[in-house]
């Protein structure tokens, strides 16, 4: 799944409909308030502007302080998915009813050294876990090697569920490393720098990354 983060933000109406035309259909919206994580991305009124253009899922992922304050703004301007993070709320389970309630699917992300237990209680509630393989905030990072055991433990947690939960990755996703992020456990894959700024433009290096997940599971992208 391509990551807006690393677009061209000048021109994001063009990314977007580039990697429709690739064959994505899902979007992942990084929203970042500078305090949470130290960068500002953008906000609800870019995510309605970009609606329109596409018929792709928007899946956002709110990288924010107090994000039940803003949930259902994000839902009302496009948002399928609202993924929060562990780390920013007080109430996670509230904060998942809430996103329910709102007509989106809940996920749970968890920073590089936050422990699985921290959703051990919320997996009946969500629908996606995103393991982060980087520290949030900017894209183009190295993916964090140490991740990989975390991601094959999220893996056999969520599957003692019964449920059909998404384990996502975000972070440092290439065709190199998604043949051992997939082989973990993960079965949804989160690219930003590799899509909009590698040598193969667009459509290419999200086949490149579509085979080299295949190559060893099928991926979700």
């Amino acid at each position: 799944m391509p990551s807006l983060l690393s677009a061209d933000f000048a021109d994001l109406g063009s990314a977007v409909r580039g990697v429709e035309a690739a064959g994505a259909c899902c979007l992942h919206l990084d929203i970042m308030d500078g305090h949470f994580v130290p960068n500002i991305t953008f906000g609800p009124m870019v995510v309605r502007a970009l609606r329109p253009l596409t018929r792709m899922q928007f899946l956002t992922h709110l990288m924010i302080y107090r994000p039940e304050d803003f949930i259902e703004e994000f839902v009302r301007a496009g948002a399928d998915s609202v993924t929060v993070h562990v780390e920013a709320c007080t109430h996670l389970h509230r904060v998942v009813q809430q996103i329910r309630a709102a007509g989106a699917s809940p996920g749970a992300a968890l920073n590089p050294a936050t422990p699985l237990s921290t959703v051990e209680y919320i997996l009946e509630d969500i629908d996606l876990l995103l393991i982060m393989t980087v520290n949030p905030g900017f894209g183009g990072q190295e993916f964090i090697e140490g991740m990989l055991p975390k991601i094959s433990d999220a893996r056999r947690m969520v599957e003692r569920t019964g449920r059909s939960i998404d384990v996502a990755v975000d972070g440092g996703v290439d065709a190199e490393t998604s043949r051992r992020i997939v082989s973990a456990g993960a079965n949804l894959l989160i690219a930003g720098n590799s899509v909009f700024n590698g040598h193969l433009g667009i459509a290419e290096s999200l086949r490149e990354l579509e085979a080299s997940a295949a190559s060893v599971s099928e991926g979700s992208w």
